[in-house]
Formats: C-alpha cells, sequence, structure tokens
C-alpha cells in the first residue's frame, strides 16, 4: 500500500488560511496533524481491517508489557467501554486474548496472539509509512524533534 505525499497534511486547497491567527494555536495545529494523520493511518490500515484505534489497542497488546484493559483505557485516552468494544473486536479476529492480571485477577491483561503479532507486524509497517506521509514537510531530523516535543509535553 502506498501512501500519496498528496495525501499529507498542509496540500488542502485553502492554504491562504493559514495566515489565520489560529492557525498558530498549538490546539488548532494538534488537532488538524491528527485529523489528517487519522486519515492517512485509516487508509493505510484497511487492509488488515484495522482502523487507527483497533491498531492502537494491538500494538499496546503486543509491546510486552501485559496492558489491563483499564491502563489501556487511560493510555488512549478512551472510555473503558470503548476499549471493550475494540478488544472483543480484535478478540474476535483472534488477533488478541485475555487474561487475568498477575497483581489482580479481576483486571483482565491483553496480549496478542500469534496471528495478532503477524497482523501486528504487517501493519506497522503501513502505520510507519502513513506517519511518513504525514509527516513528509519534515526532515528526519524534525519529525524526530517532534515526537520528542510532544512526548515531553504529554509526560514530561
Amino acid at each position: 500500500m502506498t501512501i500519496e505525499a498528496a495525501d499529507a497534511p498542509g496540500t488542502d486547497r485553502a492554504e491562504k488560511l493559514t495566515a489565520a491567527p489560529m492557525a498558530g494555536d498549538a490546539g488548532f495545529l494538534l488537532a488538524k496533524l491528527h485529523a489528517a494523520g487519522s486519515v492517512l493511518n485509516n487508509r493505510a490500515l484497511a487492509g488488515f481491517g484495522l482502523k487507527e484505534r483497533s491498531f492502537s489497542v494491538l500494538a499496546l497488546a503486543a509491546c510486552g508489557l501485559e496492558p489491563t484493559q483499564r491502563e489501556m483505557a487511560e493510555f488512549l485516552s478512551l472510555d473503558p467501554s470503548q476499549i471493550v468494544a475494540l478488544i472483543d473486536e480484535l478478540e474476535g479476529r483472534g488477533l488478541v486474548m485475555r487474561a487475568p492480571g498477575k497483581q489482580d485477577r479481576r483486571a483482565k491483561t491483553v496480549t496478542t496472539t500469534e496471528a495478532g503479532d503477524a497482523v501486528f507486524r504487517q501493519a506497522t509497517s503501513a502505520a510507519r509509512e502513513a506517519e511518513a506521509a504525514a509527516l513528509a514537510r519534515l526532515s528526519v531530523e524534525e519529525a524526530g524533534q517532534l515526537k520528542t516535543l510532544l512526548r515531553k509535553a504529554l509526560w514530561g
């Protein structure tokens, strides 16, 4: 799957509006980049039967940290019911499985199955291509700096 640079953020026809004062607001800029990136991500992940949110859950399940459903909900800023629905979908496809937590058996951890690991590896490649398209106007160094600054703003 190839992501076209023309689909990257900032290539829309309303470029004259970049002179508007709101075009300098961090909240607006983050929302706009997220919206454009989501379109690219969802397009790239469609071939795997995934969308951005389901891929995020799959990625957390595959990370080796055995997150609980609650931890996933908090980390992804989603309602717990949304996480349950996403996990149900992935579990129904045989990509993830729930298990009792090691610390609290009432908490359910989520991990990938062998099939889930395979889909995750393939989808990750498509997601990286989508990210590159979303950040196409930045150099590799600038993209790295952006990610560093975003992580710092979020978690210090």
